[in-house]
């Protein structure tokens, strides 16, 4: 195979990968934001957000707002052992507070630098399987009727749609790293696999054993 003809299939393995992986992270960006604005309007809040772990810097990010700070907050960073959203995070557990000016893991200053400090709260962990991925919170909802131990249900019950969103969004993002780099080029395993697909079936299979030894090799070594 010639070098313009390698760099032409990488080329299109590449526009077909990133429009693949970029269709899914905006479908569920889309999803995740249509589970915090019913949130919002459910309980009548002045903001809910969705907030994904960022495990290897420790940090909790906006993923998704509704209401409140929704114009500039996506993306902003807070250590993800202050303030409620830590507490929740790492007790795996809902929690409702109704008067934050008195609850000791309130961490007012990280509220002030999001433009909004609420008067109470609600939040619930986003999990898969046991694992802590994330964080929903509403913010001010309208005091109702509903007990604080059934609102924390309902609450569970929109998180466990945005940790499914959040969960296919983390392994959208991570497929991506492995196969393309920061340049657009692709990595080594894309072209692993470029490689494998276009050999025919026999040599194909034995790549796959190769491939099969390699892992489990690795994998005694670890």
């Amino acid at each position: 195979m010639t070098e313009n003809r390698r760099s032409t299939d990488n080329h299109s393995v590449m526009t077909a990968v990133s429009a693949l992986l970029g269709q899914a992270e905006r479908d569920h960006q889309e999803l995740l934001r249509s589970v915090v604005d019913t949130a919002r309007g459910l309980f009548g809040a002045a903001a809910a957000s969705v907030f994904l772990l960022d495990a290897e810097t420790d940090e909790l990010v906006f993923e998704a707002v509704s209401g409140a700070g929704e114009g500039h907050l996506v993306g902003e960073r807070f250590p993800a052992s202050r303030g409620i959203a830590g507490w929740v995070l790492a007790a795996q557990e809902p929690l409702v507070v109704g008067d934050l000016a008195t609850h000791p893991t309130f961490a007012r200053d990280l509220a002030e630098t999001t433009g909004y400090v609420p008067r109470s709260l609600m939040a619930a962990p986003l999990l898969r399987g046991e694992e802590p991925i994330g964080v929903m919170e509403v913010l001010d909802p309208v005091p109702s009727t509903v007990s604080p131990l059934g609102a924390a249900e309902l609450l569970s019950l929109f998180a466990g749609q945005a940790a499914i969103a959040l969960g296919v969004l983390r392994r959208s993002r991570t497929a991506h790293r492995l196969l393309v780099q920061e340049d657009g080029e692709p990595t080594g395993l894309a072209e692993v696999a470029r490689l494998l697909d276009s050999l025919g079936a026999d040599r194909r299979a034995a790549g796959l054993n190769l491939l099969g030894s390699v892992h489990r090799l690795l994998s005694l070594a670890g």
